[in-house]
């Protein structure tokens, strides 16, 4: 493995455009018995600079934690995404950075689980919980795993289940199983093989995969030299050129976005469903309300309500939010979500709770808020606020996209009641 190359936080013009891994590095302000510099966050990514410009530029509620005590960055190049991720997560096993570590626990980092048996076999797991198991990790990127061992599978064949059929199975017909009868030697080879690579060991495993044809060619067994040589072409092509994630914006992932939400918000029950309300008036006159609803981080307009105001009092936003929960409240036929957004800031918030507090059967609903003015979110329980940009971006995005729905579901009701209004007046 390539040395680090180190360079001061001001210097970040410097750094390649290329496939790598970087590091923020510490001296001892956020790791206090550190006497020499020390890497405290290591990321991986397609272009370094735009990368490591990006937790600056746009920090999330993670990145505030180390970047203002960031003295030095490093980096090392790699040839492809495949490299840049193995590489991250060998570098992660060896130097444990605290800040990769306070958002890891087992059921979010990824390990790849080879068995110890004859016929090894390969599956994908969140915990290391069996002694005659080889564990490799932790990946940081579930789908990035995924689709690398997709494509070194077309290489190394293996099993991913101890049962097999006496007849080929589909798998094998893609060549993608070893089959009922395999060479057992040259099946545990290729295990080998496959684990170097996940290792960050693939000029090893392509070395061994040279001689292997090397020696093969010498005892004149040109048809298994050929296999060995697809293999080889195989493995350099994927290690160089193939990639891992898109090179566009893909929909999120609501496992992954779920689970940062739980963190964020310190709860450890499912969110599958949220409610989303504003509240749209112009001085008191056809106000209205609105509730959109999301499931498993997808609009479900079916649930979608709207809430006409009936108090006829001075336009009061307190008193209309108070009025419209309470109506939803009164509903227990509409299934009670487990989160509630409410457009507002602090007096929004409070009286989201004091309202979800009135029945038992929504007492657990957590409240939170966005306090439009500071451009902040207030969360039920939490004293400190914090600002959306700083919000990781899985969850920026999601509360973004309900404040946005909400608000364009009020005001198409208020404007729909507003020219009946008009309307009448004739």
């Amino acid at each position: 493995m390539d040395k680090p190359t180190i360079i001061t936080k001001n210097n970040i013009n410097q750094l390649p455009k290329t496939p790598g891994v970087y590091f923020f590095m510490s001296s001892g302000k956020n790791t206090p018995k550190a006497k020499k510099l020390q890497p405290v966050y290591i990321g991986k990514a397609i272009n370094i600079k735009d990368r490591v410009k990006n937790h600056f530029l746009q920090p999330t509620y993670k990145d505030n934690f180390f970047i203002e005590n960031t003295q030095k960055i490093g980096f090392i190049k790699t040839n492809s995404e495949i490299e840049a991720l193995i590489l991250e997560s060998h570098l992660i096993k060896k130097y444990q950075p605290r800040f990769n570590a306070v958002w890891k626990d087992d059921k979010n980092y990824f390990f790849v689980a080879i068995t110890k048996e004859k016929k090894p076999i390969i599956f994908i797991t969140h915990q290391k919980n069996n002694l005659h198991t080889t564990y490799l990790g932790p990946f940081v990127e579930g789908n990035a795993l995924k689709k690398i061992l997709k494509y070194l599978r077309r290489v190394f064949p293996y099993y991913t289940s101890g049962w097999h059929p006496l007849r080929l199975c589909t798998w094998c017909h893609l060549g993608l199983c070893p089959g009922p009868n395999p060479n057992l030697g040259e099946y545990q080879k290729n295990i080998k093989k496959l684990m170097l690579i996940l290792e960050g060991k693939s000029n090893t495993a392509l070395k061994l995969l040279q001689k292997e044809m090397r020696q093969l060619s010498e005892i004149k067994n040109f048809e298994k030299a050929a296999k060995i040589r697809d293999q080889i072409l195989a493995l350099q092509n994927i290690m160089s050129h193939t990639r891992v994630t898109e090179r566009t914006e893909v929909k999120q992932n609501w496992e992954n976005t779920e689970k940062i939400l739980q963190q964020l918000l310190r709860i450890k029950k499912p969110i599958p469903k949220i409610e989303c309300y504003d509240i749209s008036n112009i001085q008191g006159k056809n106000a209205t309300g609105s509730m959109v609803v999301f499931i498993n981080g997808n609009p479900e307009k079916k649930q979608y309500k709207k809430f006409k105001i009936k108090m006829k009092n001075e336009p009061n936003d307190i008193a209309m939010l108070k009025e419209v929960l309470q109506r939803r409240m009164a509903h227990s036929e509409w299934a009670y979500p487990e989160l509630m957004l409410i457009d507002g800031g602090i007096a929004q918030l409070h009286i989201g709770i004091k309202t979800k507090n009135q029945k038992s059967e929504t007492k657990n609903i957590k409240i939170i808020s966005i306090a439009k003015g500071k451009k902040e979110l207030l969360i039920e329980g939490q004293k400190i606020h914090i600002p959306l940009k700083n919000l990781p971006q899985e969850i920026y995005n999601l509360i973004v996209a309900l404040d946005d729905e909400a608000h364009r579901f009020a005001i198409t009701y208020h404007k729909k009641l507003r020219k009946k209004s008009l309307l009448s007046q004739f």
